[in-house]
């Protein structure tokens, strides 16, 4: 939580500036942002209208607002919201389409102009409504092909099924029952997958967590590649097996069960995710599995992504802006993207990242949004309730920063925290907003949000 003790100092350290976008004043890929580092204050707003271009007041970014109260077609009047790990492309790979996810885990997918950033209805949608998708929340765009994406339905969980947008037709592409985990899968309610369909960036392999009846009780990893068939991981027995790379039992012993696994877009890792405070690294090739845990002075907690065979997350151990790097092939090697931080550091702003518009390098931005877990809505820090990019090439520590994203977070409600997905060229970046709570509430009761979208420039 903020420390509103530290007010006082930050007021004299730091000092707030007006608007301003100054061209050509910040390095590529984005030469148009503003990258001091001093406290933006927040210009009171109201809600914009759908689908009309404004400019962010404090940043100057481009930025429309996607859906409204009517968007969701299905429970009218209720929250619409990103996909909410930052791994899954919300995108396609030339930006022409985007989705959201509403109240109840519809997918709707809409048209996208990227040089006017107007919104569209696609073929087989109706007039100005989303193409509601046959996949489960939080499917994954195709890297490479525009016209394809990735996903479960509600029919076979355990089933990786793709959907192409052209012909409206949803093709199987690997049944996990089939790839021999052992022990086999079963059936029935208690036993799904977590929808966590993630890509490598060639798309040549696909990967998921299942096994279980929810989130946080899966015990296999399961990878298919395309041209090689089935590897998988049973993490409660620590077997590693499948059609190709070592098999045997994990460099670790200790068993656990997964809330997610995401995989690496070179498709050499998976990250996988508990609730307990640890996540852990696969190296495909072999049985290699590396534990990271929180207070392990690896700086391992905070929110992160993985890119190619990187990882970055932000730690908060020094301060809410301290974001490492580090390869996923030795996590002990730890680059500070972000410096210097603050001598007397400041706190409550939690972080959340995007990477997909990654290259082979992992050298590319990273993307990101700041909010505050306990709702306050004082911006008394550099960055606060911001959305942002961070350079890391190594070559220097540059922050780009777009816009005030203005989500209040109202807890319990998680669609009310500002969870963003960046686009695969970079250039804008999708996000979930209560408008500084000036949404109002649902038909449902609960606060509602709507997904903007600023240019990032």
């Amino acid at each position: 939580m903020a420390n509103r003790s530290l007010l006082p100092m930050l007021c004299v350290l730091f000092t707030s500036v007006p608007a301003a976008r100054v061209s050509a004043q910040s390095p590529q890929p984005y030469p148009n942002a503003i990258t001091d580092r001093l406290i933006h204050q927040e210009t009171p707003m109201s809600p914009p209208p759908k689908n009309v271009v404004f400019v962010d007041p404090d940043f100057g970014s481009p930025m429309v607002r996607a859906t409204d109260s009517t968007t969701n077609f299905k429970l009218p009047g209720t929250f619409l919201r990103n996909e909410a790990s930052g791994y899954a492309n919300e995108w396609n790979s030339d930006t022409t389409k985007f989705y959201v996810i509403g109240k109840g885990g519809q997918d709707l997918v809409f048209g996208f102009d990227p040089s006017t950033m107007a919104i569209s209805s696609l073929p087989n949608a109706g007039a100005g409504l989303g193409l509601l998708l046959p996949l489960n929340p939080g499917p994954t765009f195709s890297f490479v092909d525009p016209d394809l994406i990735y996903g479960t339905t509600s029919k076979d969980s355990l089933t990786i099924t793709s959907y192409r947008f052209s012909t409206g037709i949803s093709t199987p592409t690997i049944d996990t029952r089939t790839c021999g985990v052992q022990p086999p899968l079963g059936s029935g309610r208690s036993v799904v997958s977590d929808d966590d369909v993630s890509l490598s960036l060639d798309d040549s392999r696909v990967a998921i967590s299942e096994g279980g009846p929810q989130s946080g009780k899966d015990m296999y990893v399961v990878v298919y590649d395309k041209t090689l068939g089935c590897r998988w991981y049973n993490t409660q027995t620590g077997v590693i097996g499948g059609q190709w790379g070592t098999a045997g039992y994990a460099s670790v012993t200790t068993s656990y069960l997964i809330r997610h696994a995401y995989l690496a877009r070179s498709g050499n890792y998976v990250h996988i995710l508990t609730d307990v405070g640890v996540w852990y690294i696969w190296d495909l090739a072999n049985v290699n599995v590396t534990s990271c845990a929180h207070g392990s002075k690896q700086d391992c907690q905070g929110y992160g992504v993985t890119g190619y065979d990187s990882y970055v997350n932000g730690p908060a151990v020094l301060d809410d802006m301290q974001v490492v790097k580090r390869p996923l092939n030795n996590l002990k090697q730890i680059e500070s993207l972000v410096y210097p931080l603050p001598s007397h550091g400041d706190w409550g702003q939690a972080q959340h990242f995007t990477w997909s518009n990654v290259d082979l390098n992992d050298s590319t931005p990273i993307c990101g949004s700041t909010y505050a877990y306990d709702g306050w809505t004082t911006i008394d820090q550099p960055f606060a309730a911001e959305v942002f990019c961070i350079e890391t090439d190594g070559a220097a520590s540059t922050v780009w920063r777009f816009a005030h994203n203005r989500a209040i977070y109202v807890e319990p409600y998680f669609q009310t925290q500002p969870l963003g997905n960046v686009s695969l060229d970079g250039r804008f970046f999708l996000f979930t907003s209560d408008w500084d709570a000036q949404l109002g509430t649902g038909t449902d009761g609960t606060p509602l949000s709507d997904v903007f979208i600023v240019q990032l420039d």
